[in-house]
């Protein structure tokens, strides 16, 4: 060790510029191992509390966390600090404790908690230019994640950070004076972070593998140990290839240091990545999870982690899965598939994965995303219970919920409530309005003129022909027409909870609504007129069984059958022959469904809602921080194909549902569709068809246009 140090630095020494940067450097280093030294035995614990007790090591005691399970009683995760089961350092495989030692701590058995040969490995790579490497022995670790209150590990610079590096290395002396190393590693071993929520080896080992932390071979084990360095990057279920690259840089560790002859290590590497089936369903629904969580901790505190409630929720878990494809599938073809979409002028989220620094902690960005997002939410039509929720593409790159947190233009699939207040207002779907400019006078600011998204107009047409085809125009009309106040009422009613402000332009959605909140508005059309609660959990039981809380289902009927009915026969022809015309057709799926596209004017944003009698689903589209999506992004081309594929794979499963029935009240009479009256014996053949009111508004003049 000792001629190879002098011949590198004899090679330096000659250049003035490394001469200066080695003195620095050597510097440095020697008075932070002095004050590693020092700080680790004197003043680093003040105040009184800094440092924690090595005596509550013997009294360590995990609380019993909380089990969550799905709609049908599968697991899907537990709530609880962390999830583990403690074994002893002889029931841990040899070729477990090889890997680790070799990757985390190959000296782990000749210091005594801080390896000051690794301190001094560190200038080498800061001669080259690189960054300072990191010398934290799996004693300094374990301090760190045994007492994360006092040693946080997250502190990686400034003050902070260097305090935080002194008390790590004080307890990590005080931790090998106490304990034996086999111990120190044993500790260590059942309390790592190994990914999708397993703490130490043994609970990894059986998540991974289906077998326990002794039964492992080395490739399994080296698995094991690729992990900690990012549990969610090299999380095998989650990046198989990542993780498969990683484990085999740790076989030619254990090669290189002498644990495997070449030829073993070359089999090991090309052994298969073999894992068991899932035990749990950790790792999916997790923004599901989280936002459950979130509605149990309010109302159960702290008792959620520790007192092993039983929580059954509304979570269909194929539902979920088939969810989670659907939209990862469509936002990777608008990123990937030029010739279908057209260029997509950002960054994808595959290159983002690529380019991302792995030593990175997971999330450093913050909570939003640089990369094209995507929120779909499903809620059963009748209950509200809320079946599927995808909040985003990688939850632990960034947990913001877009399906509950995101507050969003609602574009065109505002539109609905609109024309439902015309309809309540005595309004027909065959009444005529004119496709063309409209301005309108503002107090204080210039007049407003919306365009259509296709910057044509067709002239006259019918509010069906309107809602169908999504021309803002006549949404503008219809709205002014029958008033700010009772498209807002009509909106809060159907569920909107979101502020809406009294502007005009919230007729062809300027208002911001979640995913979760505008979904489940839209079961009020399925329900013909029932507006229900949307809700995650069924029932929550104590460690006993016994009941402790069970929501009700909230239903309220907020609008008549008749007028309900001829909303949704609207919302149905988007789907026969409108802005969605061609969805089902292209997913292999024939489907009773109605829906509503959504696009805003500047291309920020995208929507679909689509509904069958008994589900409700919506998808939406965007940037975190807005920005245009891409050329001709709308709702139709880029969001509606994910509700398609979903739906594809969820009715594999699934009953089809019988079709909505007319309500008694509602009546239907031939009319001519361009001018809204009863046709007459001159109407061409191509103008005439069936149209329904409800009762008392049918037309009662004939048409007399084409005589």
């Amino acid at each position: 060790m000792a001629p190879r140090v002098f011949r590198f630095l004899g090679r330096w020494w000659h250049s003035p510029t490394i001469r200066f940067r080695l003195l620095l450097t050597f510097g440095a280093i020697a008075c932070f191992s002095i004050a590693l030294l020092a700080g680790a035995r004197f003043n680093v614990c003040a105040p009184v509390g800094a440092c924690p007790s090595i005596a509550s090591l013997e009294s360590y005691d995990p609380d019993q966390a909380s089990k969550v399970y799905a709609a049908d009683g599968r697991l899907i995760t537990d709530f609880g600090l962390q999830r583990r089961t403690v074994v002893s350092f002889k029931q841990i495989s040899p070729a477990v404790i090889a890997a680790f030692l070799s990757t985390e701590d190959r000296r782990f058995y000749q210091h005594g908690g801080i390896d000051f040969i690794r301190v001094f490995g560190s200038v080498k790579s800061i001669l080259q230019g690189k960054r300072l490497q990191g010398f934290s022995t799996i004693t300094m670790q374990l301090a760190g994640n045994l007492w994360p209150d006092q040693i946080d590990r997250s502190q990686r610079s400034g003050f902070a950070g260097v305090s935080r590096k002194l008390r790590e290395a004080r307890m990590a002396l005080e931790i090998e004076r106490n304990y034996p190393k086999d111990k120190v590693l044993e500790l260590y071993l059942n309390q790592i972070n190994l990914g999708n929520g397993a703490y130490g080896v043994e609970a990894a080992s059986l998540r991974y593998f289906g077998k326990t932390a002794r039964q492992v071979n080395v490739a399994e084990a080296a698995m094991l140990a690729a992990i900690p360095k990012a549990p969610t990057r090299y999380n095998p279920r989650r990046n198989p290839d990542f993780a498969v690259q990683r484990r085999n840089l740790i076989i030619n560790l254990l090669r290189d240091h002498g644990k495997l002859a070449p030829e073993s290590a070359e089999a090991w590497k090309a052994y298969p990545l073999a894992l068991s089936s899932r035990s749990d369903f950790t790792g999916v629904g997790d923004y599901f999870v989280e936002y459950a969580r979130q509605v149990l901790q309010a109302r159960f505190g702290g008792d959620l982690y520790r007192s092993g409630l039983r929580v059954y929720t509304t979570l269909d878990l194929d539902m979920q899965q088939a969810a989670e494809r659907a939209i990862e599938t469509q936002l990777t073809r608008v990123e990937e598939d030029a010739k279908a979409y057209g260029k997509f002028p950002h960054r994808t989220f595959r290159q983002y994965l690529e380019k991302r620094d792995p030593d990175a902690d997971e999330g450093d960005q913050g909570p939003y995303s640089p990369y094209l997002q995507g929120a779909i939410v499903t809620v059963e039509a009748r209950t509200g219970y809320i079946r599927a929720l995808v909040g985003g593409r990688d939850f632990a790159d960034s947990k913001f919920n877009r399906a509950t947190q995101a507050a969003r233009q609602a574009g065109s699939t505002f539109k609905p409530f609109v024309y439902a207040a015309a309809l309540e207002a005595g309004y027909r779907l065959s009444d005529i309005y004119e496709d063309s400019p409209v301005e309108i006078e503002i107090p204080d600011q210039p007049p407003w003129a919306p365009k259509n998204y296709d910057l044509k107009y067709r002239g006259n047409l019918s509010m069906r022909e309107g809602l169908y085809d999504s021309r803002n125009t006549i949404a503008v009309k219809v709205g002014m027409d029958v008033g700010i106040g009772a498209v807002i009422k009509e909106a809060a009613a159907a569920g909107i909870t979101s502020r809406i402000p009294r502007v005009p332009s919230i007729f062809i959605g300027a208002a911001e609504v979640t995913p979760l909140e505008i979904t489940a508005a839209y079961a009020t059309f399925a329900n013909l007129g029932v507006r229900v609660a949307p809700t995650a959990i069924l029932r929550v039981e104590d460690a006993a069984g016994n009941i402790i809380w069970q929501p009700e289902t909230k239903q309220t009927r907020v609008m008549d059958p008749e007028h309900a009915w001829l909303i949704l026969d609207g919302l149905r022809d988007v789907m026969r022959k409108g802005t969605a015309s061609g969805l089902m057709p292209r997913a292999g799926i024939n489907l009773p469904a109605g829906g509503k596209t959504g696009t805003t004017n500047d291309g920020m944003d995208v929507w679909f809602i689509g509904f069958t009698p008994d589900l409700v689903t919506g998808v939406w589209m965007g940037f975190d921080k807005k920005q245009v999506i891409m050329s001709n992004a709308q709702g139709g081309r880029l969001a509606a194909p994910a509700w398609g594929l979903m739906m594809k794979d969820v009715y594999e499963r699934r009953r089809v549902p019988s079709p909505w029935a007319l309500p008694d009240g509602v009546t239907s009479v031939i009319i001519d569709r361009t001018t809204g009256f009863l046709a007459g014996p001159g109407c061409p053949s191509t103008n005439v068809g069936p149209e329904f009111y409800y009762p008392g508004t049918e037309p009662t003049e004939r048409c007399s246009a084409h005589q």
